[in-house]
This record gives structure tokens, sequence and C-alpha cells, in this order.
């Protein structure tokens, strides 16, 4: 007796037929199905930026009366772009220097240098660094060290008696002085 061959080979037109046609057609849905799962993340990696939207957040830094005309002032702040577990990083501090009655100017507490903490010493009028010796005038302009130029100026408004600190991201030597 003659054996059947259940096999099927491929038609007329070049296509296979049976098992051999299923087992082809699963293995390039599932090779689609594995690049469009691999894609994604890369997609959203290169399109992210562009599509997520940057939050602006103005701090309330207090009222203009608690800031005295030639004086440097340390103000701390909660960051509200922060997440609810960002913990101690959502704090947010800036030095403050009120020099007119409606002049104020605005520092980032990090130093040009490596953005180390700076402090204020009202008794000399300078800002110092305590990582590797960076001095800076009270109108923030470098003085000594290793700092490339003078402390970060932040953006700021008045607003209903009270002063507002704009707080995006961390600025960088980019930004110009």
């Amino acid at each position: 007796m003659a054996s059947k061959n259940t096999e099927q080979v491929p038609g007329a037109d070049g296509q296979s037929t049976g098992r051999r046609g299923w087992l082809q057609w699963a293995g390039q849905t599932l090779g689609a199905l594995s690049a469009i799962a691999l894609g994604i993340p890369i997609v959203w990696y290169l399109l992210g930026p562009v599509l997520r939207r940057r939050s602006e957040a103005w701090l309330d830094a207090g009222k203009l009366d608690s800031f005295s005309v030639g004086q440097t002032k340390l103000v701390d702040m909660r960051n509200r772009v922060g997440r609810p577990w960002s913990g101690e990083s959502a704090r947010v501090a800036a030095y403050v220097r009120r020099r007119s009655q409606k002049d104020f100017v605005v520092f980032a507490v990090n130093c040009t240098h490596l953005g180390c903490p700076v402090s204020w010493f009202s008794q000399s009028g300078l800002f110092m660094c305590p990582c590797h010796g960076g001095v800076y005038y009270a109108d923030g302009s470098r003085a000594a060290g290793p700092p490339p130029r003078g402390l970060y100026k932040l953006p700021h408004r008045m607003m209903g008696g009270r002063l507002q600190i704009k707080i995006s991201h961390l600025p960088t030597l980019a930004e110009p002085a």
C-alpha cells in the first residue's frame, strides 16, 4: 500500500499551505509583535522630550517686606514639581538680595565650579564655596578660585506683595551669566 503524505506541498502560486504555512504566519506575527514591543521604548525615548511639557514652577519666597534693602537672605522653599516620594531632594534654596525698593536679584545656591552649595558671609560681603575655595562678590560675580563664572541668577517676579522665584531646572554653564 502506498502511504499518504499528510504534509502539503507549496501551491502553484508559491504560497505554503497547511502546517508549514501556519508556522510561517505565526513566526512572522511573533517577530512583528516583538519588534513593536522593543520599538515602543526607543520611540518614546526619542520623542519624549518633544512631547513632554516642561513644568514651570513659580515658588513663593516670601513677602516683599521680609527682604531688607542691601541685605542677602537665604530662602528655603518646597518645590511643587517634585514627587511625593522626593523627600528632602524636593527642597529648593536660593539667595535673595534686595538692591533697592523694587529691584531684586536671586542667585542659585550652587557653585558654578562643581555645584556645591555656597554660603553667604555678611561680615565680608562674600559668597564662599567650601568644596574648592570658590569666592563670589555680593553681586554674584566671580572673585577667586576655580569657578569659571559668577553665580547663576534665577528668574523672579513680584506679585501681590510677594516675591516668586521660577524653578524649572538646575542651571548650567551653557546659560548666560
